[in-house]
């Protein structure tokens, strides 16, 4: 299973940079680059966190995937 994310989606519409968010959720710029990029999973509390920031379940951030 993959973790799949919409943290580049919910940014884009919220108009804030990788910057921003990561000063919100206590995380490092290239922590929420890497996460968007799958190339990181979060813990389960930085997930809360980040949900928590765009006000929406956690569930409609981050998603799992089946691997081909």
């Amino acid at each position: 299973m993959k973790l799949k994310n919409r943290l580049r989606v919910l940014r884009a519409e919220k108009e804030i940079s990788q910057n921003d968010l990561a000063e919100e959720a206590g995380l490092s710029r290239q922590t929420v680059n890497s996460i968007e990029r799958g190339k990181f999973n979060p813990s389960i509390i930085t997930a809360l966190k980040i949900a928590e920031f765009f006000k929406i379940p956690v569930d409609e951030v981050f998603q799992l995937e089946e691997e081909d």
